[in-house]
Formats: C-alpha cells, sequence, structure tokens
C-alpha cells in the first residue's frame, strides 16, 4: 500500500465533492494547512486525524494507508482470527495447567 495520508485526504475530499476552501472550513483549520497536509508537507496532530476519520467516515487506518478498506471490515476480520488464536492458546495452557496438576 502506498497511499499516504495527504494522497487520502485529498482523494476523499474529490470523492466528496468538496473544494479545499469547504472542507477546511468545516474540518477547522485554514486552507493553507489542509493544502500542506494533502502535498505532504506537513503531518496532522492525532486530534485532526480523529476530526477527519469523522469527518469523512473512515478509519484511521485507511486515513494513514494501513487498509485500503475505508469501513475497517478487514479489521474485524483480523480481530476475529486473533480471537481465535487466543481461544486456542487459552484452551493450551488449560491443558498444561491440567496436566501439571495430576
Amino acid at each position: 500500500m502506498s497511499r499516504t495520508f495527504g494522497t487520502a485526504m485529498g482523494e476523499l475530499r474529490r470523492a466528496h465533492g468538496l473544494s479545499q476552501r469547504t472542507a477546511s472550513a468545516e474540518l477547522g483549520i485554514s486552507q493553507a494547512l489542509l493544502s500542506h497536509y494533502e502535498k505532504g508537507a506537513r503531518e496532522p496532530g492525532l486530534d485532526f486525524v480523529v476530526r477527519a476519520c469523522n469527518y469523512y467516515g473512515v478509519t484511521a487506518d485507511y486515513l494513514l494507508g494501513r487498509s485500503d478498506r475505508k469501513d475497517g471490515s478487514d479489521m474485524s476480520a483480523r480481530l476475529r482470527e486473533l480471537a481465535g488464536r487466543l481461544r486456542e492458546i487459552a484452551e493450551g495452557l488449560e491443558n498444561l495447567a491440567e496436566e501439571n496438576v495430576k
């Protein structure tokens, strides 16, 4: 995945049919700062990342280029997989504990 935060911000803004002026005003920053974010000249703080995620309805993983899924559905699958692995580990530990008690 090679999408950057700036690329994602620009793509989302355009996909929503918004100008930089409108998006920046609704996000509570200057148009110049939004332009810097989109060009990659500046990096946002965590509070802005959260605000942008809420504004565009996407996950932070998508906005930060860690996922191609805007809705986080791939994260749900990963969490289910990890939960399954944790259950297996817990069962194995219970079996070991039972064997050591005997």
